[in-house]
């Protein structure tokens, strides 16, 4: 099969993107955040993301009644993967304005520039400038046929007179069918660091404590509890090496890996919710994981960040940063001993 390209509405009115090789296709929302909303792994014909039970909202049917931007945030939240920027956690205010939870370039529409679209490859640009903040964002996406590997690239550029700081990270949430208790964490990481916030009703980690990755006591965090056991938690991630991890399925016979380039994000933000947190918006029927590369910790909004940790990231009057990373899948029944730069996967 040769890649195909293709731009398709969801429910009524929601514009997005599709991409394909024979291995893997990508659903991408054009009007909302330019969020992954499926991504396919085709021999086994299963999405690995997650979807919301509340569903996908349209930004052109119905009326906003959200008073805050953590409700509005969740409403519109249908699953899939975010980008998160310039923002990523608790609203806050910064330089006279407030940030809203998760930032800004998830909650708006993107443009959309096809570069290429042959049999051979397919590559696009997506790109946002953002209403709060004076920042542009740009993300390329490039898949080859024959290529199990999904490439981005993406840039961000403040566009004012003086130095900007921001957050940045990758919001991809897992959930069944592809996420069940057959599931294994590989990653090059050494250290899980519990948030110093977050209680929740299940959570297995002491706030603020650092763990040596896999163990957090008796709980073996590289593997994931079946949906009758009740699970909720937020940590980070640290100490990578280079920056990868891997979820196997081994009941289904793989998996998808991700790396990326750990100088630009130097740490994963590692959330569950399995059916565990009460009242809105889980209600105790959600069974995801998240595992997001991350330029900052803690996930408390970025002033909160820079008064903790000084991870914030900084860019002078017209500076871009970048980063690339890379989507891939595999085949295997027990686990990743490595990901490499380039995208190959070396399978236990």
């Amino acid at each position: 099969m040769a890649c195909k390209l293709k731009e398709v509405v969801l429910g009524r009115s929601l514009r997005a993107l599709e991409i394909e090789n024979e291995w893997l296709s990508a659903t991408v929302l054009l009007d909302k955040g330019a969020d992954i909303y499926r991504l396919v792994y085709k021999p086994k014909d299963m999405d690995v993301m997650w979807k919301a039970p509340w569903g996908m909202k349209e930004p052109g049917r119905g009326f906003d009644t959200a008073v805050d931007s953590l409700t509005a945030w969740l409403e519109a939240y249908a699953g899939g993967w975010q980008v998160l920027f310039p923002n990523g956690g608790f609203a806050n205010t910064y330089k006279g304005v407030e940030l809203g939870y998760h930032g800004e370039a998830s909650m708006k529409a993107w443009d959309c520039e096809i570069l290429s679209a042959s049999n051979e490859a397919i590559e696009v640009r997506l790109f946002l400038r953002l209403s709060r903040s004076p920042f542009s964002i740009e993300r390329w996406m490039r898949l080859a046929a024959g290529s199990p590997i999904l490439h981005f690239r993406e840039r961000v550029t403040n566009h004012a007179g003086e130095a900007m700081d921001f957050m940045w990270s990758h919001h991809p949430a897992y959930g069944a069918p592809f996420l069940n208790e057959h599931c294994l964490i590989d990653t090059d990481a050494h250290i899980l660091l519990a948030d110093d916030q977050y209680e929740g009703a299940a959570n297995p980690l002491t706030p603020g404590r650092d763990y040596a990755w896999p163990l957090a006591g008796d709980f073996d965090l590289s593997t994931i509890p079946p949906p009758d056991q009740p699970r909720d938690l937020l940590g980070y991630l640290k100490g990578f090496e280079t920056g990868w991890y891997s979820i196997t399925n081994r009941q289904h016979g793989f998996g998808l890996g991700f790396t990326w380039d750990n100088t630009v994000f130097p740490y994963a933000w590692f959330w569950q919710e399995l059916n565990s947190s009460p009242g809105f918006p889980f209600y105790k029927c959600s069974y995801v994981i998240a595992i997001e590369p991350a330029s900052s910790i803690p996930g408390h909004g970025l002033t909160a960040v820079m008064e903790k940790t000084g991870t914030q990231l900084t860019l002078g009057a017209g500076e871009s940063k970048e980063v690339e990373f890379k989507v891939v899948f595999f085949e295997s029944r027990a686990g990743v001993e490595h990901i490499d730069e380039a995208g190959n996967v070396h399978t236990r």
